[in-house]
């Protein structure tokens, strides 16, 4: 598959008005992630998810001159990390580095929000590989996710031995 070509997430259902307003839906949560590499597999991504999908969507960019509009379903609440805003390792006196700061933002997410056993979020990790890497061990390892859950790049190799 080429990068222009796209196509639905493995996991998307087929979703109706009827059925998102039915009383015995259930409902999914989504978290998302994206840098400034994954916004058109973002927005391709969000346009497969129903319009009843609640989650949060969280994208890292450079600097405040990336954040745009995001077309989400309504129940999803998009946040845009900046990367020029913030630091780096709490005392380094560095400047934020890729994929630090959405792993620092899933990581509090995570911890926060998948407090129940019957969880059933999913992921889709649309990130660069840092950041991403740490994000799917933090939630493979810490919090005892199942990687099938987790849908991040196939070239990352983050998987192999996990599923």
């Amino acid at each position: 598959m080429t990068s222009t070509e796209q196509r639905a997430p493995e996991h998307a259902t087929p979703h109706s008005a009827a059925t998102c307003r039915a009383q015995r839906h259930t409902r999914v949560q989504h978290l998302v992630t994206a840098d400034e590499h994954s916004l058109v597999d973002l927005e391709v991504l969000l346009s497969t998810l129903p319009i009843c999908a609640t989650g949060r969507v969280f994208v890292e960019v450079p600097d405040a001159a990336w954040i745009s509009d995001i077309a989400a379903p309504p129940r999803m609440v998009v946040t845009w990390l900046d990367r020029s805003a913030r630091s780096g390792e709490p005392g380094s006196g560095r400047s934020c580095a890729p994929g630090a700061a959405i792993a620092r933002a899933v990581t509090a997410w995570a911890d926060e929000m998948l407090c129940i056993d019957d969880d059933e979020t999913r992921f889709d990790l649309l990130g660069g590989y840092l950041g991403t890497a740490d994000i799917v061990d933090h939630l493979t390892d810490r919090l005892g996710v199942g990687a099938e859950r987790i849908h991040a790049p196939e070239r990352f190799g983050l998987f192999s031995g996990r599923r």
